[in-house]
């Protein structure tokens, strides 16, 4: 490692390169996840310049320099021909990568293809910049199309390593200034040029070929986390469709309304086993109440707090909360074990299902299913919850919605309760690994992004 003034910590350089330096990671777009880059405190939105120092051997330079031009083609003039057409969705903002090229005839090429790429093209939109579609092109789509809507910046790799220049754009100097140069409201964008203008810290060649390999080993093993999660969801479906129709024991089965199920259990409908209902106190009136001393920890859920961090399988966080004297938070709240989805608009389609821990009051847009009979376990019908698509029961109309009307005749398979704590804890310890490597990836991802920003911003130096 080289001294450097800002230096703070030394950064291990894996000794596995190809030809190139870069490694040999699986694909050529092997990237991390959303959220490059920490909040370092420096002032990023300086839109030019120099925004901190640079060693002597580090050049002042934009990524008009360092880039050759690339050419544009017309797909119409050959109306035969199918080319992989990367338009501006093609492009995952969680993944970067390209994830979704689409075959098309050239007589159909619309009117925004028309950008010709090569491998180890770096791709930018420069629609919505913010957004940070950002990928490299791998070899399998040399020589095909992408839209008028990203910056395609071709290395002169006498100048600048691919997978450096393509790092470089996920920093938040970058992102700061291409959020300070878009234009429109609606349909905010940036140019080409404003890419091209924009102020590069350039490393010499090997330095960069050692910036890059780092990089590219964490998004490996990032990559490597995001493999396991996928098949462990892929198992994990498989096998709970055959624990819902076959059960554990391998029982002979018998046909019923919803298909075979072993012979020993029961098809009720989710009306005879629970209640359905939203809370009698509504989520303004929890705003307005006051605490309680010694009272019951009351949480108020909206739909928005499905999607906050840890609440993936049970609301442990929400943004309102308040503690009610027993009597009333037992009379007006929904109870623990209650299984909680959306009921109206367009949230409907996530299939989004939680479970509540405690006294829970729902706002409008949220109905509960709470389990009334000792018969049913209550993670064992969440669970069987997860595998019902909720679209199939939702009122047509401007704005979807599904009522009590709707879930209460629905049917579903019971085993005894013996077997269905068993599959409920088969089911969560499959959960349970794929959590375990979301951990994981999370965590790896932080380390890219403190990655990124020591090296790129030279707190850290390769030797």
């Amino acid at each position: 490692m080289k001294a450097s003034p800002q230096r703070r910590g030394d950064i291990p350089v894996p000794q596995s390169t190809d030809k190139n330096g870069l490694g040999n990671p699986p694909s050529a777009t092997s990237v991390t996840g959303k959220g490059l880059v920490g909040d370092s405190g420096e002032d990023w939105g300086m839109m030019g310049g120099k925004p901190y120092p640079l060693p002597e051997t580090w050049a002042d330079s934009s990524i008009g320099k360092v880039v050759l031009k690339a050419k544009q083609r017309d797909p119409r003039k050959k109306p035969d021909e199918v080319f992989q057409y990367v338009d501006v969705s093609s492009v995952s903002n969680e993944s970067f990568k390209i994830t979704g090229a689409t075959p098309t005839v050239g007589s159909n090429a619309p009117s925004r293809a028309r950008k010709a790429i090569e491998t180890d093209d770096v791709l930018f939109a420069t629609v919505r910049p913010t957004l940070q579609r950002i990928a490299l092109v791998p070899p399998e789509l040399d020589g095909q199309i992408a839209s008028t809507g990203y910056c395609v910046l071709r290395s002169d790799t006498k100048k600048i390593v691919p997978r450096f220049l393509y790092s470089f754009l996920m920093t938040d100097h970058f992102n700061a200034r291409m959020a300070g140069l878009e234009r429109g409201a609606s349909y905010p964008a940036v140019r080409d040029s404003d890419v091209m203008d924009s102020w590069l810290p350039l490393p010499p060649l090997p330095e960069q070929k050692k910036i890059a390999l780092i990089l590219s080993t964490v998004q490996r093993a990032i990559e490597a986390q995001e493999w396991i999660i996928q098949t462990t969801t892929e198992m994990k479906k498989a096998h709970m469709h055959k624990l819902f129709t076959e059960g554990l024991r391998n029982e002979p089965q018998k046909q019923t309304e919803i298909g075979p199920v072993p012979e020993g259990w029961e098809t009720p409908t989710v009306e005879s086993v629970c209640t359905v209902k939203a809370s009698a106190m509504s989520y303004k009136q929890l705003e307005n109440a006051p605490n309680v001393p010694d009272g019951i920890r009351v949480t108020g859920i909206k739909v928005s707090d499905m999607n906050l961090p840890g609440n993936e399988i049970e609301f442990r966080s929400a943004n309102l909360e308040r503690f009610l004297s027993k009597k009333e938070a037992l009379k007006r709240t929904v109870p623990a074990n209650s299984i909680v989805f959306p009921k109206r608009g367009a949230a409907i389609a996530t299939n989004k299902k939680r479970l509540t821990i405690g006294c829970t009051v729902l706002d409008p847009n949220l109905i509960a299913v709470m389990p009334s009979s000792e018969a049913v376990n209550h993670r064992y019908l969440f669970h069987w919850f997860n595998t019902f698509d909720l679209k199939k029961i939702t009122d047509p109309g401007p704005t979807p919605q599904l009522n009590k009307k709707d879930i209460a005749p629905l049917k579903f398979p019971m085993p005894p309760i013996d077997d269905q704590e068993a599959i409920a804890s088969a089911i969560d310890a499959t959960k349970e690994k794929a959590t375990l490597h979301g951990r994981k990836r999370d965590q790896i991802q932080d380390i890219f992004r403190a990655l990124l920003h020591e090296l790129m911003t030279v707190k850290t130096r390769v030797n």
